[in-house]
């Protein structure tokens, strides 16, 4: 009989620590990321232009995520000569492929935040009710 504590884990699968697909899963499920490659999806742009438009983040973690992103392979960094010398970033062919995956989670999350609202709403008053 094979019991949940027997059944064999296949490689690859994305519930074991250490399957290569759940690191990737990891990186594009986070915070960060998505607001950066979907900030990316316009085009290319210069930290700065990053980081005024993701509100909230701090330059430190949006240095993290693009150097995270450059070494994954989805942002290319390209240095600009100049005085002073520009940098900028560009979603790779890898980047670019997620911008649907991640358009149709924008529009699901716009489309229950109602939802979730009300919810959460209502876990919180019968939480308090509780107490």
């Amino acid at each position: 009989m094979v019991t949940h504590l027997t059944r064999p884990v296949l490689h690859g699968s994305p519930y074991r620590a250490d399957c290569p697909a759940r690191r990737v899963l990891d990186r594009i499920g986070d915070r960060w990321t998505v607001l950066v490659v979907a900030a990316l999806s316009d085009g290319s742009s210069r930290f700065s232009g990053l980081n005024r438009r993701i509100e909230g983040i701090s330059k430190k973690m949006l240095t993290q995520t693009l150097r995270t992103l450059e070494r994954d392979g989805l942002v290319r960094r390209t240095v600009c000569p100049g005085v002073p010398i520009r940098v900028e970033y560009t979603l790779t062919e890898a980047g670019d492929s997620l911008r649907e995956p991640l358009r149709a989670l924008q529009e699901w999350s716009n489309a229950h935040v109602g939802v979730i609202s009300a919810a959460q709403e209502a876990y919180d008053r019968q939480e308090r009710e509780i107490r």
